[in-house]
């Protein structure tokens, strides 16, 4: 019977560990996908200032045609 108990505690104390892996796993591709998010908005914000520039180049230079 002590077996049977050994066996049944390894075995719950593996199906913990499993548990654990999997949590860290998961939490892991959660911050790795944010990060990579991140990346794309800044990106995407890098983009739109640029055009924002653009534009107000060429806003000043339309201005100084029509002086």
């Amino acid at each position: 019977m002590n077996t049977l108990c050994q066996f049944s505690e390894k075995e719950r104390n593996y199906f913990a560990y499993q548990a654990r892996q999997d949590f860290l796993r998961q939490q892991g591709t959660i911050l790795f996908e944010k990060d990579e998010a991140l990346e794309r908005e800044q990106a995407a914000l890098a983009k739109l200032d640029a055009a924002t520039a653009e534009i107000e180049k060429l806003k000043a230079l339309l201005a100084e045609k029509k002086s």
